[in-house]
């Protein structure tokens, strides 16, 4: 948008001479003169503004009839195509894991922890609450049934699949607004109905598809003001110019408030900003001081201000929705915590005395609680286990002790944890005390020694267990320093001696000089999975920080000083969650079966498997006329740019040209977006997956239609322009291309029926990895398949076969401890998949029974569990096992060779963390396979089955030592 350079080569001509003696009639002077005149005014006006050549004003509220009757109709054309069978399939696919589970969670109020913001989960919310969703449906694994239950799974779909509706006519509008005719619009939107891997997002209850339409309607708004700003001075500050820059800081809010990816489109938005910015203060004589300011602060508020309330507002919203303790609040600190229903707690004595009993708090991790149970490390010194656990529990208290008992009047010891409740004066814990730390339960003290962690077995770590009994006067390796941190404390007497949560320490070992230290390791599952502790010499401050939280003494009555947590407020809880959303977002680093990397994007390498069910399939792949063409549009306009800067560096004029210059700035614009939503993902070392190419995807579109817009109907010397009709027939063809082969591809979106030797036809490269072996020989193999209720395909578990009653739950003996018993498990829903239909099937009994059995399998009796007690854990598992008779009672063997015993499928592990107090659901054995051969590449098959991207899962961040 920088001045122009034809009129800056005006200013420099020089008028030719007059003829010596002019004597011309007065009508010819003066027609000479008003011409001059006129001349004069359009030189000035080219020379004194930052009216940009070449533009013209493409508000698209202002568009004929004929194009918006086009636009009617690309809109229904994008609903027919995106609702097409949308309710299939029925059941859970990929990412419906989480973004469905999350829905879950905000109407039951649990909070949760996600590294996206909130705004498009509210809105699936949203269309699920409003179509009768109760929150009872848990979205656990992909596949899961969505029928049996009643889950509205196809209104939650239907938010995204509006989004992606709308994202055609968005980009008929967007080319439209920067000057491209109807016919390559048309195309453009054609384009974005007819490609694969947008429509597989747009049908599903994912993330992308609203991510797309705010990204392609901040496009639209910025392209539409730029256009006004375009125009001059004469539009600055008119409604349209307003209105189209509020849109766009309305539309960077939204698409923030969705993915981070935002912050791209803000980077594109905020760099063109910059570029008008420059070319309005290089404009002295017209732009005054007073009226670049006024610029600057339009733009400042409605590209800063109101994306910002925005992305606020909607965090406002997340926070008043989940007010209840979920999943996700071990992510967030103690003060975040207590401002969860139930998670707060009473004020507590503020100062810490010996014989204080007291709960004492990990800082860093928010692993929660030092903890302690009847249980034995299976190595090292088996001494009882000292963990971190995250919920409140008896088994977090512990008595603050001397390292020596205290004295009576006679001089002599006073024995008992309560000796220094008749104390006539009881010291405060300062600085430098030595202290035993007595676990009140189990009655063994906190202890320390050169043994190696069962876990984490380095040099510097030591083993940390609780030991002695009760009346056992212990040994020095229970001896602790108490180091408080000061910069870590609160300023005042909490820097001087223990003090209630104000008070941040370190507890260093005597003997040895490690410190207490915890990190994100979890134990296996004889600790049930609880995060360990151990004594690290040269450890972290961050992980060997500890506070306390509960306090209670005898000598500490109702008036003594009290405290609490302090509430964080708004901006504190909104700030921390940040925090811990960029934390986590950074440590999802682990590799996962279909994720890929940037390079591989543009030219469309590989794809994602979503789903697997019934020889059906969902992959989500690119349109790959679509996706090469749109990055041949780039090449060509990198290419063009170089060509042009070394015929510039050789003073050759070609920007004088404003066709010239339009082409550069209008397709470096798109290009701009493209690279900005592109290259960043080469900087991220987390997974990164196919669907991360999709907004860049769509500036290169934009760029491919605007460069065949340019071909066609604006550049003259190639003589397309005079006759339009090549123009728009060869849209129509191209358009024909992308369709064909969006329909080859098609059944990889909609889960369609497909057979081997098409789904090999158009499996152009090994890269492209979905397994056509899914896929029957003919589609007279699918007839039979769905006519015969025993053909019951492999994947299949949305069908059970028969009704059984769930066994209920049983209490198993686990190694030494009270704590230690096994966690109640809920009953299972009826219907449970354990062998393949049979006609007329019904059950004449069912019987139940509890069995003991070693880690080889062989049965125990009812003496052998009873030696074991408490010497080793028992783990619950459940089985459903079906037998089929006949009508006269002989044994009918299904889905097997008779003789030959029909499979049980492996228990699947519970997900639901160690919170004892979590009910636990029994998740139902999958479906037993059909008798039938099986296909080449199981292995492969059974590596590349559809999984659920990692990015959100709310526990899987990692932390470094």
């Amino acid at each position: 948008m920088a001045p122009s350079a034809a009129a800056k080569a005006a200013s420099g001509r020089v008028s030719p001479p007059l003829p010596p003696n002019p004597a011309p009639t007065q009508p010819i002077q003066s027609s000479v003169s008003t011409s001059s005149k006129n001349k004069s005014k359009g030189a000035a006006k080219r020379i004194n503004d930052y009216t940009s050549e070449g533009v013209q004003d493409n508000d698209v509220f202002l568009l004929p009839g004929s194009d918006y009757q086009l636009l009617l109709g690309i809109t229904f054309l994008a609903a027919a195509v995106r609702l097409f069978r949308i309710y299939q399939p029925t059941s859970v696919v990929f990412d419906e894991v989480h973004f469905g589970g999350f829905a879950t969670k905000y109407i039951k109020g649990k909070f949760f922890m996600d590294v996206h913001p909130p705004l498009a989960k509210l809105m699936i919310t949203l269309f699920g609450y409003l179509a009768g969703f109760d929150g009872n449906f848990d979205f656990k694994e992909i596949g899961k049934d969505y029928l049996e239950p009643g889950v509205p799974y196809v209104a939650m779909r239907l938010f995204p699949a509006i989004c992606g509706i709308l994202l055609a006519p968005t980009m008929f509008l967007t080319l439209k607004a920067a000057g491209c005719r109807t016919s390559t619009a048309a195309m453009g939107a054609g384009l974005i109905i007819f490609e694969n891997g947008l429509l597989t997002q747009a049908r599903l209850i994912l993330l992308d598809s609203p991510l797309m339409i705010t990204t392609a309607f901040t496009a639209l708004a910025f392209t539409s003001f730029t256009n006004q700003q375009e125009l001059g001075p004469s539009r600055a500050f008119s409604p349209s110019w307003w209105f189209w820059l509020v849109m766009t800081g309305l539309g960077l809010g939204m698409t923030v408030s969705i993915k981070w990816v935002g912050l791209f489109t803000i980077a594109w938005v905020g760099g063109l900003t910059l570029v008008q910015l420059w070319v309005l203060w290089g404009d002295y004589k017209n732009v005054t001081i007073r009226t670049f300011s006024k610029h600057f602060l339009a733009r400042a508020f409605c590209l800063i201000v109101i994306p910002l309330t925005f992305y606020m507002a909607m965090f406002g919203i997340h926070f008043l929705c989940l007010v209840n303790p979920g999943e996700g609040d071990g992510f967030m600190s103690s003060e975040f915590q207590s401002t969860l229903n139930s998670k707060g707690m009473q004020d507590v004595p503020a100062d810490v005395l010996m014989g204080s009993k007291v709960s004492i708090r990990h800082v860093n991790t928010q692993g929660g609680y030092l903890h302690s149970h009847p249980l034995m490390y299976p190595t090292g010194s088996k001494q009882q286990q000292i963990t971190l656990y995250p919920h409140k529990d008896d088994n977090n208290l512990w008595f603050l002790e001397n390292q020596t008992q205290p004295l009576g009047a006679d001089g002599l010891p006073i024995n008992g944890t309560s000796a220094w409740n008749n104390l006539e004066e009881t010291p405060y814990i300062k600085n430098g005390a030595i202290i035993r730390i007595y676990h009140v339960p189990t009655h063994r003290r906190l202890h320390s020694h050169d043994v190696r962690p069962p876990v984490t077995e380095a040099e510097w770590q030591n083993e940390v267990s609780a030991y002695g009994y009760e009346g056992f006067d212990g040994d020095a390796n229970d001896f602790f320093r108490v180091e408080i941190v000061k910069k870590k404390s609160k300023s005042g007497v909490a820097q001087e001696r223990l003090r209630t949560i104000d008070t941040k320490f370190r507890l260093v070992h005597v003997m040895t000089g490690c410190v207490l230290f915890s990190h994100k390791v979890k134990l296996p599952a004889w600790a049930s999975e609880q995060q360990e502790v151990t004594c690290a010499r040269g450890g972290t401050l961050p992980n060997s920080l500890w506070y306390i939280e509960s306090n209670e003494h005898a000598k500490l009555g109702p008036d003594a000083e009290k405290v609490n947590y302090a509430n964080p407020g708004f901006l504190g809880k909104f700030w921390e969650l940040q925090k811990v959303m960029w934390k986590t977002n950074a440590g999802l680093v682990e590799s996962h079966a279909w994720d890929s990397r940037p390079d591989s994007w543009p030219i469309l390498r590989r794809g994602i498997n979503f789903w697997g069910k019934d020889h059906r399939q969902i992959y989500l792949i690119g349109n790959p006329i679509v996706w090469w063409s749109a990055t041949a549009a780039v090449f060509v306009y990198v290419l063009f740019k170089g060509i042009a800067v070394l015929r510039w560096q050789r003073s050759f004029n070609d920007y004088a040209d404003p066709v010239f210059k339009r082409f550069d700035y209008e397709i470096g614009t798109s290009v701009l977006g493209w690279a900005l939503h592109y290259f960043p993902f080469y900087l991220m070392q987390r997974q990164l997956f196919l669907h991360h190419y999709f907004p860049a995807l769509y500036f290169s579109v934009i760029a491919f239609c605007q460069v065949y817009d340019f071909v066609v109907a604006r550049i003259s010397a190639l003589g397309l322009k005079k006759n339009p009709l090549i123009g728009k027939t060869g849209a129509l063809l191209f358009l024909v291309i992308s369709i064909a082969a969006f329909t080859l591809l098609s059944p990889l979106a909609y889960g369609n029926t497909w057979t081997k030797a098409e789904c090999k036809r158009v499996k152009l490269f090994n890269t492209w990895d979905w397994d056509c072996n899914t896929f029957l020989d003919s589609y007279d193999a699918y007839d039979q398949l769905a006519k015969s209720p025993a053909a019951a395909s492999p994947t299949s578990t949305s069908k059970p076969s028969v009704n059984v009653q769930a066994p209920p739950p049983a209490e198993n003996p686990v190694a030494a401890g009270e704590q230690a018993k096994a966690p109640a498990v809920e009953q299972p829903k009826e219907e449970v998949s354990g062998a393949p239909a049979v006609d007329d099937q019904r059950v004449v009994h069912t019987e139940e029974r509890v069995e003991y059995r070693d880690q080889d399998g062989n049965l125990l009796d009812i003496e052998q569990v009873k030696a074991l007690e408490g010497k080793v854990e028992f783990k619950t598992r459940y089985e459903t096992r079906t037998r089929v008779i006949d009508a006269a009672g002989n044994e009918v063997f299904v889905g097997a060779e008779e003789g030959s015993p029909v499979p049980v499928a492996p228990p699947h592990p519970d997900v639901e963390g160690v919170d004892r107090e979590t009910p636990k659901s029994l998740i139902p054995d999958e479906s037993i396979p059909a008798a039938e051969k099986s296909v080449e590449g199981e292995k492969e098959a059974e590596e590349k089955a559809p999984k659920p991207a990692s990015e959100s899962k709310e526990k899987t961040a990692k932390e470094e030592l």
